[in-house]
């Protein structure tokens, strides 16, 4: 059987060009959905518990050494709508922070920044209620933004250094796309992109869900 050589090489031209485009699986990140929580200083850990209180770890979370504690305090803002049962997570912090969602911000009529993890400076004020206690922060309540936790290795992988940005792509029925991801590249860190509540509900998606970086 003879062959168009012309033929041929336009077929082989068009696959690669597919190919190039598919979503590669290297590229695939695992979700997380970061509900509200609460960080803590040691201080303010026997404040709102007691003197010489310890947290009480109850299970671990994606990344190393951090844990999700039996404790659960509630949080009040200028409305006076308190939220209860907001999970404590370990281990305790040098500064008290408070994670919230933008939804939450209309029940506490507070006004949180979206912020790195640890970035309270200047950020909302709010008030935490516990058994033995109350702390209120002058700032300290914040929106955490998207993010992806990796490893080094997984840097080098998908060609991205600590601080970087990326845009993801959400496929499924309510396909969407995030903007202005940070990349938090640490020894220590399993490859997880972490979204709050209000993320992962107007993208239908949940925890293992798995989301795609594109370059």
């Amino acid at each position: 059987m003879a062959y168009d050589a012309s033929l041929v090489s336009e077929i082989v031209s068009r696959v690669i060009a597919e190919v190039g485009t598919a979503p590669k699986a290297n590229n695939t990140v695992p979700v997380g959905v970061s509900n509200r929580h609460i960080h803590l200083s040691k201080e303010h850990v026997e404040i709102l518990f007691g003197k010489g209180y310890e947290l009480t770890p109850m299970k671990e979370l994606s990344q190393p050494g951090q844990y999700a504690c039996k404790e659960v305090l509630t949080i009040v803002g200028p409305a006076m709508r308190p939220i209860e049962n907001v999970r404590v997570l370990g281990p305790v912090r040098k500064a008290s922070q408070v994670e919230i969602s933008r939804t939450d911000s209309f029940v506490l009529k507070v006004k949180p920044p979206v912020r790195e993890s640890g970035d309270i400076a200047g950020s909302a004020p709010v008030t935490i209620l516990g058994p033995k206690g109350v702390v209120t922060l002058n700032e300290g309540c914040i929106i955490a933004n998207r993010h992806i936790h990796m490893s080094e290795e997984d840097g080098v992988a998908f060609g991205v250094k600590d601080g970087d940005y990326v845009t993801v792509d959400v496929q499924g029925e309510r396909r969407t796309t995030f903007y202005d991801v940070q990349v938090r590249v640490n020894k220590a860190f399993r490859l997880e992109m972490h979204v709050d509540t209000d993320d992962a509900n107007a993208a239908g998606i949940g925890n293992g869900f798995k989301v795609e970086i594109v370059k």
